[in-house]
């Protein structure tokens, strides 16, 4: 996706480069042009000023003299003067060009001008002239070959043509240039949420920030994160104290019923509600630890996964059966991660447990561990009721429970898939839930071991 911004970026500078020089260019082609033409006319028009001033003096003889004198040496010159008869008298042509017509008998001798300059093919060639009737039905041709210019502006073409290309390169080198310096500042800011995606609430970019907008944007985003971590750790401290200071006085509570005399029920249920609210603290707890050490590498080791799966799987398949569960485990040997091994097999328990408190008689549940090139891959399935949609992208926070629990008798506090989604951003693992059509299927890519 960053690699296609940054071309995108590139070539729409690349383009506008290049649509702003050819603009210039054409601007200067037409002003090119013009000139040339223009300085075609001039020559033209002193031709004419001189065989206007020879006419004036001895007519069509030095006229004749003139041309037949002209003609002599011309080039790029087109020169044809004839009699009444159509008779060449002099020029460089024989015969009169058919793609050019005299203009209609002059008013004065002295009509020589070049403002009616016609611009013809004559031979393969172009040519700018001006054709006139003189007195007497005289017919007069003077012409400028048009060659040179059009050579002119066609190897300015070529120029352009070369020119321009070397702007589209040049406009894609610096285009490329500029769009990875801000892709690689996106990309630095994009690496940083990241990390807080993850969980971890501590990362902050390395390094002096700049003194533009991207380095303002850094100040912000670091003072988000200090006010998000700031209150994220009192929310915590708070929960983790609460957890403490209560477990313990509950803990010497139960110890003090054991002298109750006479009521051994009633002792019995304040006993097991006190249990109930010991391992919620305890859960809490582990939540906590987990999502404390969230992020660091501390006290993870290599973790054979997929016998920690097995160990796991042959604790709980039984419990399964005897519910009336299809079981099945597929797995592929030898795959580690880097982890704490007591922690994933809590987290494992905890998603088993899970599925198998909401299955019922007839259902099947499966785990499946696969390793793909990135990741191993850990996806467990059931085929029970699922979750309510709404529910969905709560399942994993705190207290979360479906509100037909109840209604089923299902016993549990709402802490076993947080305390999941805790263990797994411990270990740097995916989690997430696939939309499947039956079911609840849970999904953890774990990161590989890399040696």
């Amino acid at each position: 996706m960053i690699a296609r911004s940054t071309l995108k970026l590139a070539a729409t500078m690349a383009l506008a480069i290049s649509i702003l020089s050819l603009l210039a260019m054409g601007l200067q082609y037409r002003l090119v042009e013009s000139r040339l033409t223009e300085a075609t006319k001039a020559a033209l028009s002193a031709d004419l000023a001189g065989y206007s001033a020879l006419y004036q003096q001895r007519r069509i003889i030095a006229l004749r003299q003139a041309i037949d004198f002209r003609s002599a040496s011309a080039t790029d010159e087109l020169l044809l003067l004839q009699d009444r008869n159509q008779k060449r008298l002099a020029g460089t042509e024989t015969v009169w060009p058919q793609a050019i017509t005299p203009r209609d008998p002059t008013a004065s001798y002295a009509d020589f001008s070049s403002d009616a300059a016609q611009r013809f093919t004559h031979q393969g060639r172009d040519w700018l002239g001006v054709a006139r009737i003189l007195p007497g039905d005289f017919s007069l041709l003077v012409a400028r070959s048009l060659t040179p210019v059009d050579a002119t502006l066609a190897s300015l073409r070529k120029g352009m043509a070369a020119l321009s290309l070397i702007l589209l390169a040049a406009g894609a080198l610096i285009g490329t240039l500029a769009a990875k310096s801000v892709m690689t500042r996106i990309t630095r800011l994009n690496g940083l949420a990241d990390q807080v995606a993850t969980g971890d609430l501590t990362a902050r970019l390395p390094g002096p920030r700049s003194p533009d907008e991207f380095g303002l944007l850094e100040t912000h985003v670091h003072a988000m994160l200090d006010r998000i971590e700031n209150l994220n750790r009192a929310t915590h401290r708070l929960s983790d104290t609460i957890a403490h200071e209560l477990r313990t006085p509950l803990n010497r509570m139960m110890q003090k019923l054991a002298q109750i005399e006479g009521q051994p029920a009633l002792a019995a249920d304040l006993r097991a509600e006190m249990r109930n609210a010991i391992r919620v603290f305890d859960s809490l707890l582990d939540i906590s630890r987990a999502e404390a050490d969230q992020g660091s590498g501390g006290g993870l080791l290599p973790v054979d996964l997929s016998a920690v799966i097995a160990e796991v799987w042959d604790l709980y398949e039984p419990l399964a059966e005897d519910k009336g569960l299809r079981c099945t485990l597929q797995t592929t040997p030898d795959l580690h991660i880097l982890g704490d091994r007591n922690l994933i097999a809590q987290m494992l328990a905890n998603l088993i447990d899970n599925a198998i408190k909401y299955c019922a008689p007839g259902d099947s549940l499966s785990l499946t561990l696969q390793t793909t090139p990135d990741h191993h891959r850990l996806t467990l399935t059931d085929t029970g009721p699922g979750l309510p949609p709404d529910l969905r992208d709560a399942a994993f926070e705190r207290f979360t429970r479906a509100p037909r629990d109840k209604d089923r008798g299902i016993q549990g506090h709402g802490l076993g898939l947080a305390l999941v989604r805790a263990i797994a951003a411990r270990h740097g693992a995916k989690l997430t839930l696939p939309e499947v059509a039956q079911g609840l299927t849970v999904e953890l890519l774990w990161p590989k071991l890399t040696t």
